[in-house]
Parts: C-alpha cells; structure tokens; sequence
C-alpha cells in the first residue's frame, strides 16, 4: 500500500530531522519532572507531600478516566477493535520475554533468595500505562508532529487499548509473584519489612507506593500479606504456621446431610487448593476507573447510535466530552510532576544488591528493547500489524521500553513484601531511564520515519 505523495514528502522531511522531534518531547518531559522534583524536595518543601497524593487520586480517579474515555471512545469501532489484536498480546509477549530476561538475571546476579521472584517480575512488569500516555502527549504537542494530525487520538487509543491487559497481568501474575516466601515468613515478619499496616492517611508512606494505585490499602484482602500459596501446595513440618492461614479452614463449613446424602464425586485434592487459590485472587478489584472507563469506551464507542450521540462536534452530548476532554489535557503534567516526587524522595535501603539492581535495570532498559524491536518487526514482516501506521509501531516499541512500572511498589506495599527493595530499584530505573528512552526513541524514530 503506497502512502500518498504529500504524506510521503513529510516524512522524507521528519527522517532528515529525526533527531529533533526525538529528543524535543523528551525535554519536556524532563522539564515537567524537574519541577516536580524542585516542588517536593525536602530542602525546599515548596509542596507538601500531601498535595502530590491527591494529585495521584486525582490522576487515577478522574484525569487518566478521561483521557481513556475520550480518545478510545472516539476511535474505537468493531473494525478496530479486531485490527488492534496485536496490542493486547504484545503486552503478553513483553511480560513473557521479559520474565525469561528476569529469570537470568536471578540466575546470574545471584539476589537474596527471598528476592529471587521479586527480581524475575521487576524484570517482565513494565510500565504500559501512565508512562507511554505522557510520552505520547509530548510527542503529538506540537502541530508539526512525525505522526500526523491524528497523532495524540490515535496514541492514546493504542496505549489506552493495552491497559485491561496490564490490569489482569497485576491481580494475577504481579498479585502472586509479590508473595511473601514462605520459608522467610517469620523471619521477614518478626524482623521488621513486613510492617503493620500504616492508616489510610499517613503521610511516612513513600509517594510511589500510591503514585499509580492510591488508595491501595482498601484492596488488602485477609490474606494478602501472607505466603498464601506455598502454605496452600506445600506442607513443610520444619516451618511454623501460626500466623499463616490453614486452607481448610477456608472451606465452608457443610450444612447438615442425613446418613442417605453421600457425595458421588469427591474434589481432587489438587482441583480443591486451585479453586482457594483462585478464590483468594483479587480479581474483583479489577473494575478500577481506568478500567471502567475503558470498558465504557468500548460500549459507547462500538455502537454507532450512542456514539453519535456522545461524539463529534454535532452531538447532543458533545458538551460533556468538551469538559472531560478539558480535564483529560492536566493527565500528562500530572504524571510528570508525581514522577518527580517520587525521585525527590531519593532511593530507600535496599537488601537487593547493587549487582542486582543493576542487572535488572540493564535487562530491562537496554536489552528488552532489542528484543522487542526484533519482536515488532517480525510481526511487520507477518503483517500481523496495521500497515503504514507508525505510531501503532511506535505504541508497541514503548511497551519493551518503559521502566519498570512504578505499580509494582503498590502490590510490595499490598503484599509486604520487598517493600524498599522495590522503591530503590524503582528509583534508579527511571532515572536511568532518562538516557536509555532517549536512546531508544531516537532509534525508533530513525526506523519508523524511514518508512517512505
């Protein structure tokens, strides 16, 4: 499919130019982070840490919903629904790589053994949402943008589109590879990183603990702090459980049955401890505002009637996408300025090791990213992918890019366990990740804007 002649002349100009409208939205990214960085460090105190916690709630509950709604709704259809397939298994595809990279890490920088999963999943658990959205901002800001005038509706909707996938990935995957081991459970619990739970409103808890999840400790379940699993499939006598749930005890308790009601088929012993595992998963809580916003985009967005009575400059409603769209533009300065709270914190002590935190930081800056750009170009070459849409390539590359997400220091918190580990690691990340996203934006803007 050939691209018509005037699109082709703008991107032979934006490939001459590629270093610019690389390294110009990372600029200002960096702008809006330094000045968050300046309003929340503790010599100037400038802005409470207070403030930056309800400007995350703000954010999670109202700026990122939006966002998701506006955008997604507006270019969501039936047809795209099925053409963006690549985006949900693409994320997959990057926490599966990435927990490989994470498991040789492990192997190789030999972490303390508590922290051998923790180093696999801080690998493969990438930040898919908040993240790309502000860098998608940033590069769609101006007019003159590589990606065309449809460059920031169209972004959004392809990171926005991943988002259901990464939520799923949390209260499953991230969920349970954040429990506590078990054979350190008494030990971690009598020695002080499993803390008592701090009230909702105290202002100790680091600000990356709720930069992306606040209001995380309305989600603890009864066993969330406990190495729940491992007590349900294994039984081992030299370890104490009196702190630690028994699973039978979580079995209702049967209601009378007279000496005739015998039951036919009894539940495999294993089936059973699936099904409290199962039972004990925390996927209800998926239904978070990100989340719902999204699952109404697709509902309003794929039914013609009610779209065009919410979208477009002649509908009915199009007052009320106006003001969400209003609040929806606040999300990226937003972002940026809690990500600088959080770095104005600095790195709490950590029992990972610098070895390994360097080793994770190294896998999944600057080699996840190339195996991604193989991964993405293998796709391309399949025609598994939307042709001649480079920001939908641009969408994908980012998910192999980004840091860590700054999430997992919520499920540490949720679950108590590596609690500093997570803040320390997660701190020299992003700001390694600096350098590593300017790198790899320049390449990926080189490749993308070569496509004549």
């Amino acid at each position: 499919m050939e691209l018509p002649n005037s699109e082709k002349d703008a991107n032979m100009n934006y490939g001459s130019h590629y270093l610019v409208y690389a390294v110009l939205p990372l600029l200002k990214l960096l702008c809006l982070t330094v000045i968050g960085l300046i309003l929340a460090h503790p010599r100037s105190q400038l802005v409470p840490k207070a403030t930056f916690k309800l400007l995350s709630k703000l954010v999670f509950a109202l700026f990122l919903p939006c966002t998701i709604f506006i955008h997604l709704g507006e270019t969501i259809t039936v047809q795209n629904f099925a053409r963006w397939w690549f985006i949900p298994v693409n994320v997959l595809l990057s926490t599966a790589i990435g927990c490989l990279l994470g498991y040789l890490v492990a192997i190789i920088c030999g972490p303390p053994p508590e922290y051998f999963r923790f180093t696999i999943i801080a690998t493969a658990f990438g930040n898919t949402g908040n993240l790309p959205l502000a860098i998608v901002g940033s590069v769609c800001h101006s007019g003159d943008n590589p990606f065309g005038p449809d460059c920031y509706t169209t972004g959004v909707s392809y990171v926005s589109f991943a988002q259901w996938v990464a939520v799923l990935l949390v209260y499953t995957l991230v969920y349970h590879m954040m429990e506590p081991p078990l054979e350190y459970f008494d030990v971690v619990d009598e020695g002080g990183e499993i803390q008592e739970p701090l009230p909702s409103n105290d202002l100790s808890r680091p600000l990356l603990v709720e930069a992306e999840w606040p209001g995380m400790e309305d989600r603890e379940t009864e066993h969330c702090k406990t190495p729940f699993i491992a007590r349900v499939f294994n039984s081992v006598s030299t370890l104490s459980y009196s702190s630690i749930p028994d699973p039978d005890s979580l079995e209702e308790a049967p209601a009378p049955r007279s000496p005739k009601s015998i039951r036919c088929l009894a539940e495999p012993r294993m089936v059973r401890r699936i099904r409290i595992v199962a039972e004990q998963t925390p996927v209800h809580h998926v239904l978070q505002p990100p989340t719902f916003a999204t699952l109404l985009a697709f509902i309003v967005g794929m039914v013609p009637p009610i779209k065009s009575v919410v979208y477009g400059n002649e509908a009915p409603l199009s007052f009320l996408t106006d003001s969400l769209e209003i609040l929806a533009q606040a999300m990226v300065p937003s972002v940026m300025l809690i990500l600088g709270g959080m770095l104005a914190e600095g790195p709490n002590e950590s029992k990972l090791g610098v070895r390994t935190t360097v080793g994770i930081t190294v896998a999944r800056l600057l080699v996840l990213p190339l195996v991604g750009t193989g991964v993405v170009y293998f796709a391309d070459q399949m025609n598994f992918l939307i042709p001649n849409d480079q920001m939908y390539r641009f969408v994908l590359l980012l998910q192999y890019t980004t840091p860590s997400a700054i999430l997992l220091g919520a499920v540490a918190s949720l679950r108590g366990y590596a609690v500093r580990e997570a803040s320390a690691m997660l701190f020299w990340q992003h700001v390694f990740a600096l350098f590593s996203l300017s790198i790899y934006i320049i390449i990926y803007f080189k490749i993308l804007l070569s496509y004549v």
